[in-house]
């Protein structure tokens, strides 16, 4: 605000000082009940209480130019441009470059600023390059709003619906600077990837910009078995405004139309919605009709056409259970995994089959010397959070010809072995671990500094072993089930890249009796892995999810390890 002081020829007059130190204190006293520390941009539109006598005194005080000094005069004899002396115009383009949060602080700086702020381009330009908002609110009736579209793909004529209705608010006389101001500022925080607390079943919930609408929108895996198929999604909340400088929440919840909703922002990476009109989510058959449409929704099919016993209880058990909450629920913000180019594919997201569980999404992320499978969404046995694979990039697997891995008996012997040689190799690390401390504690500081290089020699050593193992595995290789080894999926590839030994999750109902067991991952192509788990001689396929999901980057990979533990605490 200084350097704008400047440019535009004000002094620092203990008057101007002194009367500017009123104003804001006259100014301050309301505040905003989100914790928030960034300058809010509402300042920025003017439209305070002022009289029209007291903008034309600041006017004098703050953009009357003093006589310049004679330091600042220029070779021409006359004193450099101040920003008040450019054209309107350009102070539009000037003023739209700079970032939303920083226009309240040049308003401070005269009334001439405040009122070319008011200007609606400057805000429209912030939407759209803050928030990728493109609509002209003047035309939404000719354009349409992109998430009208997208509830138009999803209509489904069998179920009387009136979710999709009353789409459009009034934006006759709607402002960027409202748009701006009251609703993509004010809640930006929610924007990106989050996970529901449903108790095990968890959830991949996604927060964006969508028109002029803040949408939140839950996405859900294929109808089982179909990993390969796109994902589907449906609208929990959304935010809009309904008038000038007042946002509006409505639940999307149920099956008549939006409704009264709520949302608070609990701490910086949590937040919880509610909804106010918990009656229109009932229908008119009651629980019977509602759990017939959930099971039409979720699994595609009647229980009718589910013949397996085990997972009709399921099934039931996860209506039951989810249905309780009536879309009052609390999420917590997840990250997308980091990658590397050391990678052996790019991490991410991923459809994988579990059983009578269905299709639930895992969280594929790399750590050096291993590879972990995050779930998601999760299930009674192995809940959201947990980590339901490791893979140890430090041991690949060589199968044997396609006749003998037909023989389950032939890959059971393989992967023990290579167990043993993992469990004979922890023993010996830990066995040198201890004779390091021991070393430690008897060496100066100065000798314990070649053991960090030593140790970063070897991970650099297992890394290179890692990739010299790839180089030496053909490019693709026969693949095929042993014989006894249930898939959910029979359409799985018939080649694959590469093989690695791995350990699984499993637990009984209740997440009882946790144990990680033996197993082989399998590397089919960049977006598609499976895991055979020995012990239950099943098989699952993964297949990537392919959604371009914003504002979901990690700052920092320290800050994607954290969310990891915290996730997982949480499901234990």
């Amino acid at each position: 605000m200084a350097v704008c002081a400047r440019l535009c020829g004000v002094g620092p007059a203990r008057g101007c000082r002194r009367r500017g130190a009123a104003r804001e204190q006259r100014r301050g006293g309301g505040g905003d009940s989100e914790p928030d520390t960034d300058t809010d941009p509402e300042e920025a539109g003017g439209g305070g209480g002022a009289s029209a006598e007291d903008d034309e005194l600041t006017e004098r005080i703050e953009c009357a130019r003093p006589a310049p000094h004679p330091a600042e005069v220029g070779p021409n004899g006359r004193a450099p441009m101040s920003l008040l002396e450019l054209p309107p115009e350009l102070l539009v383009q000037i003023f739209g470059s700079l970032p939303g949060t920083d226009l309240p602080s040049l308003a401070r700086v005269c009334t001439t600023f405040r009122r070319i702020l008011r200007t609606d381009t400057i805000w429209r330009r912030r939407c759209r390059e803050e928030y990728g908002v493109c609509e002209n609110l003047r035309k939404l009736e000719i354009t349409g709003v992109s998430c009208r579209d997208v509830y138009a793909k999803r209509i489904n004529p069998r179920v009387k619906s009136g979710r999709f209705m009353k789409i459009l608010p009034d934006y006759e006389h709607m402002e960027y600077r409202d748009v701006y101001t009251c609703l993509l500022h004010r809640y930006r925080h929610i924007l990106g990837l989050w996970q529901p607390d449903i108790g095990p079943y968890g959830g991949l919930l996604n927060v964006v910009v969508d028109g002029l609408f803040i949408i939140g929108w839950m996405y859900l895996p294929p109808h089982d078995p179909h990993v390969d198929d796109p994902m589907r999604f449906k609208p929990l909340f959304r935010i809009h405004l309904m008038e000038r400088k007042s946002a509006t929440v409505e639940c999307m919840y149920g099956h008549k139309g939006p409704h009264n909703g709520h949302i608070q922002i609990v701490k910086k990476d949590e937040f919880s919605t509610k909804c106010n009109q918990t009656d229109h989510h009932r229908m008119s058959g009651g629980r019977q009709e509602e759990f017939r449409t959930w099971l039409r929704e979720e699994w595609g099919r009647t229980l009718e056409d589910i013949f397996h016993e085990h997972m009709q209880e399921l099934i039931l058990m996860k209506f039951i259970y989810t249905s309780q909450y009536d879309n009052c629920l609390t999420y917590r913000r997840i990250y997308l995994p980091p990658s590397s180019p050391e990678d052996l594919i790019k991490p991410g997201l991923f459809k994988g089959t579990y059983g009578s569980h269905g299709l639930e999404i895992v969280m594929l992320s790399f750590h050096g010397r291993k590879a972990k499978g995050t779930k998601i969404t999760g299930d009674p046995n192995i809940p959201a959070g947990q980590q339901t694979v490791e893979i140890d990039l430090a041991h690949p697997l060589q199968l044997p010809d396609i006749e003998n891995l037909r023989d389950f008996s032939e890959l059971s012997r393989i992967v023990l072995e290579v167990q043993e040689q993992v469990r004979r190799e922890e023993q010996e690390e830990e066995q040198r671990r201890e004779d390091e401390d021991r070393f430690q504690q008897a060496a100066t500081p100065p000798a314990a500094q070649p053991q960090g290089g030593e140790g970063a020699e070897g991970e650099e050593t297992a890394s290179g072993a890692e990739r010299a193992a790839q180089d030496k595995a053909p490019a693709s290789q026969p693949f095929v089930l042993p014989m006894g080894v249930i898939s959910r999926n029979e359409d799985y590839p018939r080649t694959c890249r590469v093989c690695f030994y791995g350990t699984g999750l499993i637990a009984g109902h209740g997440f009882t009796s946790p144990e990680r067991t033996p197993g082989v991952f399998v590397l089919f192509d960049d977006d598609r892995f499976g895991f055979i788990w020995l012990e239950l001689k099943s098989f699952s396929l993964y297949s990537r999810i392919k959604v371009s999901f914003q504002n979901a980057e990690a700052p920092s990979r320290e800050a994607f390890d954290e969310m990891l533990k915290n996730i997982q605490s949480l499901a234990t």
